[in-house]
């Protein structure tokens, strides 16, 4: 077990789950292509974005899986009750939930991808009565969001690594600022390093599979 530091001064319990994630089947719940949900949120007049509080934890395990979560501190031995982020299908399980939750505005409305949930409106009028609708699904399935996460009425954010606008998709700087301070490459695991963080720049550089 080990205790990682997060943002806003919070930590993260990280658990070595390799044997039990060796003995697991793979769950082929597909995720969604971010490129077509990035596409798709182009042009809207005004935006939503929700976190959702604790993600993962806030889905119970099954009681007889509990104990297969069981790890050893130095005091105690524990196990969870939730659904933990080391968990070999902790992504698919979560993508499911999300989708059957907002199934009835899933590329209508609502665009997810695990945790990342976005409500897009084309017009004022339209915005609260979409948010409404959100809210209604979250209440029905007692999902929890984080405030200090959520973005509202806004015409531009980011998503998914990219600036959405209404102007359409634009470059995240940040993505940019990563490549231009990036060392210059001196081995195999540093040029893979460097050429993950100009994959994400693609779409917006002509025959990019041509100059890498």
């Amino acid at each position: 077990m080990v205790v990682v530091p997060k943002k806003e001064d919070k930590w993260r319990v990280c658990i070595d789950y390799t044997n039990l994630n060796n003995a697991c089947l793979k769950d082929s719940f597909p995720l969604s292509h971010i490129d077509q949900i990035v596409d798709s949120t182009a042009e809207q007049e005004l935006l939503f974005f929700l976190d959702a509080f604790s993600e993962y934890h806030q889905i119970p395990m099954a009681l007889v899986d509990e104990e297969k979560t069981a790890f050893i501190t130095s005091h105690e031995l524990y196990c969870y009750k939730v659904m933990p982020f080391e968990l070999k299908n902790a992504d698919a399980t979560y993508q499911r939930l999300i989708t059957k939750i907002f199934r009835p505005l899933v590329g209508r409305t609502v665009e997810v991808y695990i945790d990342d949930i976005m409500i897009k409106s084309k017009t004022r009028e339209d915005h609260m009565h979409h948010l409404q609708e959100v809210f209604h699904l979250l209440r029905r399935y007692d999902m929890k969001l984080n405030p200090s996460k959520c973005a509202f009425s806004v015409s531009v954010g980011k998503f998914l690594g990219f600036m959405v606008t209404q102007r359409g998709i634009e470059v995240n700087l940040d993505q940019i600022k990563a490549v231009m301070e990036a060392p210059i490459p001196r081995n195999k695991k540093e040029l893979q390093c460097l050429t993950g963080k100009l994959v994400a720049l693609g779409r917006f550089i002509a025959r990019f599979t041509d100059k890498l």
